[in-house]
């Protein structure tokens, strides 16, 4: 494998974990759409910093571009609280807006500066190694730099700040009740979302940052009701998108950030389907499992009314079920079988009776319907 090819998939994997982190917050705050609204809206902090300072290279487009995105927030913020709009309609008013401010002003002011739109949305990894810088005395991709310091500080930042993070984000009541500020917090995880999506513009593009940020912690949510394993989950989906979407496009000779975006969608589906507790096929067996635990109970039950009664030697036979539980033969025939192996009945010549087990079965469901 080529230097190239090695450095191309260290900048996806920097990039993938970077975003995944804060991402896991954003997901659970039920903010994922946010993060497609900051990634487009903070090339106008771009833009508007480039005017003011001049140059593409200075530090302080980054806390322009992250202004904006705080920016962002705040209005959409103060549009929620008029009440007259939800979040998503709010977010869907204010990131165009901003954002087209921004492509008007590339397309009239900034026509012969490397400032391209199309760049800023799907990026292109495969050119990424070639931009270069010199780090102590190690020749570097930039964006390995940049985004390797990226997820070093979004990783220490979560680490230091996360009981405040889970607290704020799961009772935000009870943290400013013990005196932390969820705003402070809140508007912290938005400012180092800006600077993550801001740090991989060049690299990625918009597009993929905002399925690196929401793919692999939407999945890994599915995996895990436990938010540290959902952040390391999170973080090894997003190497895996990152490395086999790379390979993909090595494959199919196509653009890198459109296959691992891809490659993430897939890994989505295949947890969203195969999950052990939450995924959809987990949720059909689980409901098909109930289906025979309630057909046994009321089999169970059936049996403890007619106990002992005139009735009890027409009632509690198998054949006689279709007709008092309007049961199929088939199905009858099933739910017998599955009583009788859980040891709530005995079938003798087509006669059934409860065991102790399955007397005390249909008694409790009786106290407690």
């Amino acid at each position: 494998m080529s230097s190239t090819y090695l450095e191309i998939q260290l900048i996806a994997v920097f990039v993938g974990v970077a975003c995944a982190l804060p991402g896991v917050f954003l997901v659970l705050r039920r903010m994922a759409m946010m993060s497609d609204a900051i990634s487009h809206t903070v090339l106008l902090g771009i833009v508007l910093g480039f005017f003011a300072i001049g140059s593409l290279e200075s530090p302080l487009l980054v806390l322009a571009a992250a202004a904006m995105g705080v920016l962002t927030v705040s209005l959409v913020e103060v549009l929620m609280r008029t009440h007259l709009v939800r979040q998503d309609a709010a977010i869907g008013l204010v990131f165009p807006a901003l954002f087209s401010i921004a492509v008007i002003l590339i397309s009239r002011f900034a026509r012969g500066v490397h400032l391209d739109v199309d760049a800023v949305l799907l990026g292109e990894l495969a050119f990424a190694p070639l931009d270069r810088m010199d780090l102590f005395g190690f020749d570097l991709p930039r964006s390995l730099v940049i985004m390797g310091l990226t997820m070093v500080a979004n990783a220490g930042l979560i680490a230091l700040f996360y009981k405040e993070l889970k607290l704020t984000t799961f009772d935000a009541g009870l943290a400013a009740a013990l005196g932390f500020s969820p705003a402070l917090i809140h508007y912290g995880l938005m400012l180092m979302v800006s600077v993550t999506a801001v740090g991989a513009f060049d690299a990625v593009g918009s597009i993929l940052v905002v399925a690196l940020m929401i793919a692999p912690p939407a999945a890994a949510y599915l995996l895990t009701e436990r938010l540290s394993r959902m952040l390391l989950y999170s973080a090894a989906l997003a190497t895996a998108g990152a490395i086999s979407g790379f390979w993909l496009a090595v494959a199919l000779d196509a653009n890198v950030a459109g296959a691992i975006a891809t490659t993430l969608g897939a890994l989505f589906l295949g947890v969203f389907l195969l999950a052990p507790g939450r995924g959809l096929l987990a949720q059909a067996r689980r409901r098909a499992g109930q289906r025979w635990e309630f057909a046994q109970t009321a089999l169970a039950i059936h049996l403890l009314n007619h106990e002992n009664t005139p009735e009890m030697a027409r009632e509690c036979r198998v054949d006689h079920l279709q007709y008092h539980l309007r049961w199929q033969p088939e199905f009858a025939a099933t739910v017998v079988g599955l009583s009788e192996r859980a040891g709530l009945i005995q079938r003798s010549n087509g006669d059934l009776r409860l065991t102790d087990d399955g007397r005390e079965r249909a008694q409790t469901a009786l106290v407690y319907n």
